[in-house]
């Protein structure tokens, strides 16, 4: 009994290690705010992708940063030309450095950050991305699909935030308290 406890506890021990080392990486005062540019450890599965999301969602108290995932990267860029009403192949992408992805398990949701990278061939994405008008906010709450919010005009003529990111995701990113888009967006 005594040898199948410890054995117990030992692998106890490296499942923890295994999720929590990772996690450490991506949210360390010294890294960058959000691991969102690396592809090499997969984040949980989101709920689009999982029919049983909440199994699925990080197990932690506190918000987290997740690494942005190519598939992750496709279904925001999908999310953000829907809001324009344009294909997701008038945009390349997210913009590498100015991309952010997390989970918050205060509001069940994943969150993201980020500006699109327009194609050169879509004369309507590179105006969509014009003037400050290219940053948005993502979120999928448990059980639901992506959605897109353009943030990119937020504090311009006063012009309010129009979704209110939480706290625990502000300081994740080290994102200005009470906006949402990074401070040099």
């Amino acid at each position: 009994m005594r040898i199948l406890l410890n054995l117990a506890r030992r692998h106890s021990v490296t499942a923890v290690l295994a999720v929590l080392i990772p996690l450490g990486a991506c949210s360390s005062p010294a890294s960058s705010p959000a691991a969102a540019n690396t592809t090499s450890a997969a984040p949980p599965a989101s709920a689009s992708a999982v029919s049983s999301a909440s199994s699925a969602r990080p197990t932690t108290t506190r918000a987290v940063n997740l690494v942005l995932t190519p598939a992750i990267r496709a279904q925001l860029v999908a999310a953000a030309a829907k809001l324009n009403s344009l294909p997701a192949a008038a945009y390349r992408g997210l913009v590498h450095g100015k991309s952010y992805y997390g989970f918050d398990p205060a509001t069940n949701t994943y969150w993201a950050g980020g500006a699109l990278d327009p194609s050169p061939s879509s004369e309507r994405a590179q105006v969509s991305v014009q003037d400050d008008g290219g940053y948005y906010v993502f979120e999928e709450p448990a059980g639901g699909s992506w959605t897109a919010t353009a943030v990119g005009m937020t504090g311009i003529g006063g012009s309010p935030c129009r979704v209110q990111l939480p706290p625990a995701i502000l300081t994740l990113w080290h994102w200005p308290n009470g906006t949402c888009r990074p401070a040099a967006s």
